[in-house]
């Protein structure tokens, strides 16, 4: 009440911000040592760790089953001639992405688990589902297109006679069916997960902030995948582009793994009928007459996720204080630096 004996109005409370999939960092502990800190160290488990851990379970496994010990382990590690035991121990490592980045998110940046997959926080499981048939429709207009256009040449000759189905095609049938899908998710949880809120928390300009978190994280997929040709290249980091674009517009890693999921089920599906697992491990001879099959995949593929996200009412923004914990509140509204 003020002196005249009327009632003051309420001040208008601000407005609470509303953060991004790309921006959830900025609702933890602040400090760019901690994104940087974060990548170097999810690069490092990934990449390092993981290999050597996965390593000395196989060579466990190999010695307790009596196999020669060393040579089990150089055939292990032949990328060129890959066998099923090969194909088992890569998925496995990049699958190990899932844990390694969970637990840097939740030490770091005192997020749960949950904010890494979506802002719901978790798969969102009917959108998931939604986007497996739509990536199918994508991908029967990339076959449309390109079925007019010269070789793409990826490393995959569809003519000729398909394969005898042998015990080693079964044996890779089964990797590919049980561990891709974990694998596939490994590296969306590894670029379009971690390093796209890592990035999209380290600027304070909300463009700087969107662009380089799309295009930082889609570089480092394209190089990931080691020498390749130019044309590959660009298919990699196209790929990671538009995945990132869905990520940030739609909230949640769920589009991208879904086209993650499918291309790699195409890649080894056609690589075990046609050719040989190397060759999709391994892809040379690329055209850039796959550049128009790329780009209708990714622009048909991006449109219809961004229709049914918005049909399906999904929101691609929550309320900072939800992600708040009370302590972190605290800490940020006191006059500690």
């Amino acid at each position: 009440m003020d002196e005249a004996g009327y009632y003051a109005a309420a001040p208008p409370q601000p407005a609470a911000r509303e953060l991004a999939y790309h921006e959830l960092h900025l609702a933890g502990p602040r400090g760019p040592w901690r994104p940087v800190l974060g990548v170097v160290l999810a690069v490092f488990g990934v990449f390092v760790l993981a290999p050597l851990g996965w390593l000395f379970v196989f060579t466990i496994g190999y010695a307790v089953s009596g196999q020669p010990v060393a040579e089990a382990l150089e055939r292990l590690q032949d990328s060129t001639n890959p066998t099923p035991a090969f194909l088992a121990y890569l998925n496995l490592v990049l699958a190990s992405a899932i844990p390694v980045v969970w637990l840097i998110s939740f030490a770091l940046h005192r997020l749960t688990p949950g904010w890494l997959s979506s802002i719901a926080p978790r798969i969102r499981w009917r959108y998931f589902a939604a986007c497996l048939g739509l990536s199918v429709i994508a991908l029967l207009a990339t076959l449309a297109v390109t079925a007019v256009l010269p070789s793409a040449g990826a490393g995959t000759d569809l003519e000729g006679n398909v394969n005898d189905f042998t015990t080693t095609t079964r044996d890779f049938v089964l990797v590919v069916l049980l561990l891709t899908p974990l694998q596939a998710a490994g590296e969306e949880y590894l670029f379009r997960g971690y390093l796209t809120q890592a990035f999209g928390g380290l600027f304070g300009s909300r463009v700087v902030s969107v662009v380089l978190a799309v295009l930082l994280p889609a570089l480092l997929f394209g190089l990931a995948h080691g020498v390749q040709d130019p044309p590959i290249f660009f298919d990699r980091f196209a790929f990671g582009v538009v995945a990132g674009v869905l990520v940030i517009a739609t909230g949640g890693l769920e589009a991208a793994l879904a086209m993650h999921v499918l291309n790699n089920f195409l890649a080894f599906g056609l690589a075990l009928a046609f050719a040989d697992m190397g060759s999709a491990l391994n892809p040379t001879g690329g055209s850039w007459w796959s550049l128009p099959g790329t780009l209708t995949q990714s622009l048909v593929y991006l449109g219809l996720a961004l229709v049914v996200a918005r049909r399906m009412g999904l929101r691609a923004r929550v309320p900072e204080a939800v992600l708040v914990r009370p302590e972190a509140r605290m800490y940020r509204s006191s006059s500690a630096p």
